[in-house]
């Protein structure tokens, strides 16, 4: 036996029993980090908003070939422009919790992921309910799919909040403070019922469609009352 061979039966030079590798810092369940899902998230909802814009571009042509003025690519097609600024908004909204969310996570676990592929299959859905909008406009069916799919998503964010407020150690050392997801978790709770409460607005009342997601910026209004009046 060479002694190289002894020295990776015994560990360092013979000293003792070689110590298993240690893990590296911030690895969950499958060797996946906080950071690592937040970078593949991110790069998966980028594409998706980017898809939003593709329907818009193809108007292009099609108003080039019925010799229609360069300005009737807008004014001829309101509800395709209406429809995108509408979902480019909420998905850069939607992100932007997402990702105020993760910054402080440093594990992930299986269930995280889960919920958290939940969320990007909503996101990446968005794109299909927001092209109805433009083609068919303030059809009720669509409204539902529409306000169902945003629905998903909050669902999915809420389940991520309540895993991480009742397993902190998920989060990095200097975030596990049970304040800080006490107020996203009650701050998206509210959030879910209000959007339910828009899904009812919107179809009792058509001419209200998607305004009624106005709707959604009451609690963090409460909230950041609440934080001034302590």
């Amino acid at each position: 036996m060479s002694a190289s061979d002894a020295v990776d039966q015994t560990g360092a030079g013979g000293h003792g029993p070689a110590q298993p590798p240690v893990p590296a810092p911030g690895k969950g369940e499958g060797g996946a980090s906080g950071e690592r899902l937040v970078l593949f998230t991110d790069a998966v909802t980028a594409i998706s908003i980017t898809l939003l814009i593709l329907p818009l571009i193809d108007l292009v042509p099609e108003a080039v070939s019925a010799h229609e003025r360069a300005s009737e690519v807008f004014t001829g097609h309101l509800d395709q422009v209406w429809s995108f600024l509408l979902s480019f908004a909420v998905i850069a909204n939607i992100w932007r919790e997402h990702h105020r969310t993760f910054s402080s996570v440093a594990r992930v676990t299986r269930p995280l992921m889960v919920w958290n592929m939940g969320w990007l299959l909503s996101v990446v859905v968005l794109p299909l309910p927001t092209e109805m909008i433009g083609a068919y406009g303030r059809d009720r069916f669509v409204a539902a799919f529409y306000y169902t799919v945003l629905l998903a998503s909050m669902v999915c964010r809420l389940a991520m909040l309540r895993i991480l407020k009742s397993t902190p150690g998920l989060l990095d050392e200097d975030d596990q403070e049970p304040g800080k997801i006490q107020e996203s978790y009650t701050e998206s709770y509210l959030n879910v019922l209000l959007l339910i409460l828009a899904l009812v607005i919107a179809l009792a009342v058509p001419v209200l469609q998607y305004y009624s997601l106005l709707l959604l910026i009451l609690p963090r209004r409460v909230l950041l009352r609440g934080r001034l009046a302590r």
